[in-house]
């Protein structure tokens, strides 16, 4: 059991935190009923994450033992049968998307585009330079979308721009933080890391960092910003955004870990801003 559990990343569910902005900007956090929908989203995009990582990991078995740190995940390193990962990945995956019909069919079209999605990528897409990491930020839109039919409220335009951007961003920083560690060995790991040039990825991190940060700070300033949350100050927050990317890029150049985005959860300096900014955006959208 312990090995499933950890075959199920865990600590990547952060990711699915997604799925509760729409609740956060649309201003409904203190509603009981929508606040709840989008708990039980969260949970059951947790779930469908949990099935495509097992799925993910048992078609990478054997890339995934070429690979310094990944050859100790679960299934690469036999701790837990393929079979059983198998059955596993089917039951959550068929049970969230059951679920997820109940909580809204909305919801659920969108839960079953993520699998969907999910399943082009590990087998066609993650092999395609660029289309890959497009594909990476098609499943956070989609989480975003999910989340705002689960709570019944529009997803702002500038609220699905600003998550592409982010999660291509944060998908050029994967690939860069694992072709500096790959070496030599990137194709054997990751057949996709040849057709990719470190020089272009950080051109590429550059350019989805300074987008991503004009976006938001134009989110901050678009009238209907001001004109729904009834205030200039979500500008104050900009200056979060942007120590969260430069130190994002900072640990990228220094690669360490199996994932950027795990090291950069353990990262002090990251956490405390993080949390600052939820903290200092929730005050000035609830509190004004």
């Amino acid at each position: 059991m312990r090995a499933l559990v950890e075959a199920c990343r865990p600590r990547q569910w952060v990711k699915n935190l997604f799925v509760a902005a729409p609740l956060v900007f649309a201003k409904r956090l203190a509603d009981a009923q929508p606040s709840l929908r989008a708990l039980a989203a969260v949970g059951l995009f947790c779930a469908l994450s949990s099935a495509v990582y097992l799925w993910n990991d048992i078609i990478d078995v054997d890339k995934d033992r070429a690979h310094p740190l990944k050859q100790k995940r679960p299934i690469a390193s036999g701790r837990l049968s393929i079979k059983t990962a198998r059955i596993a990945a089917a039951t959550l995956a068929a049970g969230a998307l059951a679920l997820s019909y109940v909580l809204d069919p909305r919801f659920a079209a969108c839960a079953l585009l993520y699998l969907l999605n999910n399943v082009a990528y590990s087998l066609l897409l993650k092999r395609v330079v660029y289309i890959d990491v497009l594909s990476i930020a098609g499943g956070f839109l989609l989480r975003v979308a999910a989340g705002a039919f689960a709570v019944r409220v529009e997803a702002s335009p500038y609220l699905l721009v600003c998550t592409a951007l982010l999660a291509s961003y944060l998908g050029f920083g994967k690939r860069a933080h694992e072709l500096a560690l790959a070496g030599d060995r990137a194709a054997a790991q990751r057949a996709v890391l040849q057709s990719y040039k470190a020089g272009v990825l950080r051109v590429a991190l550059w350019a989805t960092a300074v987008t991503t940060f004009v976006s938001y700070v134009m989110y901050t300033r678009a009238e209907h910003t001001v004109r729904f949350f009834g205030t200039t100050r979500m500008l104050w927050t900009a200056p979060f955004a942007a120590f969260g990317l430069v130190r994002f890029y900072t640990l990228v150049q220094t690669p360490k870990g199996e994932s950027p985005t795990e090291e950069i959860l353990k990262d002090g300096p990251f956490v405390v801003n993080l949390l600052t900014w939820g903290a200092a955006t929730t005050l000035i959208i609830y509190l004004r």
